[in-house]
């Protein structure tokens, strides 16, 4: 029986139906039915072309119209609807040079990567599988749709892609798919670093990561992305490692970058393109893990780093060293929530307050004492009060005056 957001959906296959055209659920959201799995959105195939699908809705984006794809907002919701199509000769191992608007279904479905993506599905929910993908998800494998060289070498992206599935969904790869993979691995060195992060990080935290990782070395896509083609052993150990442990994306890059010694330098975030958002997330669990390896937790520490980035450190460092790392975690949480303050925002002083308190210009001695504030206030020494702080500065200040005139 057909479920959200497939019943939401049918009004709009319904509406091109009754326009006189062909429509289909097809693509991951009907293989994730098929498997059970979550779905967030469904895409839509169909024999009308895009100026059609234009015509028969009120709200619609160009936002892939060279390609047959037509944004349609329909009942509070959006729906990327493709016009079934052929694609010419590939140009660059990634894109096809040009398309053709076919009115076959079929015809259409033969275009698409492996099988399990190649299964279509009407709005009262039969399927239609010209190429077996429900027996090959039913056998948990992945197969290309024809012949896997001339898939693999349309578009390159589509081998990362394999090994990534294989990481989401634990499937194997079907044999002469998995020679091909071997066999073109090359081919992936034509594919723009951007695509490869993309698929790189989805394949570091499927469920099945370690046996993904394991395929991605042993088929040699390894040797073309970024940093990783002097490591293979690095690699495997990572998978090891990483086994039946659920980490972030951050987590599990900021273990690469420690165990292949990238971790210090940005050039290796560089050179696979990252966000700075992401580099300096990456780069401080890095930095903590470095710490930790040489420091037990205290309060202080929690705060200046923050407890998140903390976490993360103490995961990696306890995989490295065998450790446990649950009970740790959580006491590091109940250490965290007692903390009187989370973060200096939280100070009940500021900058502004020390410059009118000792009549000073702005200074290095601002975030001198600031952190001499901090320290007191998160250790319990001093109640996070204004008066009670500017008080207690003003003892501070005696004092030193008095061992100076010593």
């Amino acid at each position: 029986m057909l479920k959200e957001p497939f019943l939401k959906a049918i009004p709009v296959i319904k509406k091109i139906e009754d326009a006189g055209f062909e429509a289909y659920f097809v693509g991951g959201s009907v293989r994730d039915l098929l498997m059970n799995k979550p779905i967030d959105d469904v895409d839509i195939a169909t024999s009308a072309t895009p100026e059609e699908i234009k015509n028969i809705f009120d709200k619609t984006v160009d936002v892939g119209i060279e390609h047959g794809t037509i944004l349609v907002l329909y009942g509070g919701e959006s729906y990327e609807i493709t016009t079934f199509r052929t694609e010419g000769n590939y140009v660059d191992y990634r894109r096809p040079e040009s398309v053709s608007f076919v009115k076959s279904l079929e015809e259409d479905l033969s275009r698409r990567d492996f099988t399990m993506n190649a299964i279509a599905m009407t709005k009262e929910g039969n399927f239609i599988d010209p190429f077996h993908g429900m027996e090959d998800i039913k056998n948990t494998i992945i197969r290309s749709v024809g012949n896997p060289e001339n898939r693999f070498s349309e578009d390159a992206l589509r081998m990362l892609r394999a090994v990534r599935f294989v990481s989401q969904l634990g499937f194997e790869m079907e044999a002469e798919t998995n020679k091909a993979l071997a066999k073109l691995a090359h081919l992936l060195e034509h594919i723009a670093v951007e695509r490869k992060l993309i698929e790189f990080g989805k394949l570091l935290i499927g469920e099945y990561k370690t046996k993904a990782l394991q395929l991605f070395v042993d088929s040699g896509l390894y040797r073309y992305v970024p940093l990783f083609i002097n490591f293979s052993d690095s690699l495997k150990n990572i998978a090891k490692l990483t086994d039946g442990h659920i980490l972030t994306e951050n987590e599990m890059w900021a273990l690469i970058m420690i165990l292949i010694e990238q971790d210090q330098e940005s050039k290796p975030f560089r050179a696979w393109k990252m966000s700075t958002k992401q580099m300096k997330e990456i780069q401080a669990i890095c930095r903590v893990f470095r710490w930790r390896k040489k420091n037990d937790w205290t309060k202080i520490d929690l705060y200046r780093f923050g407890l998140n980035i903390s976490k993360s450190a103490e995961k990696l460092f306890s995989l490295i060293n065998n450790k446990d790392y649950e009970k740790t975690l959580e006491e590091m949480e109940k250490i965290f929530d007692s903390l009187p303050i989370k973060e200096r925002k939280e100070l009940a002083v500021s900058g502004n307050d020390l410059m009118i308190w000792e009549n000073r210009k702005s200074g290095p001695w601002i975030k001198e004492r600031l952190e001499m504030i901090e320290n007191a206030v998160v250790n319990g020494e001093l109640e996070n009060e204004k008066l009670k702080i500017k008080e207690w500065l003003n003892l501070w200040n005696n004092e030193m005056k008095k061992e100076t005139k010593q």
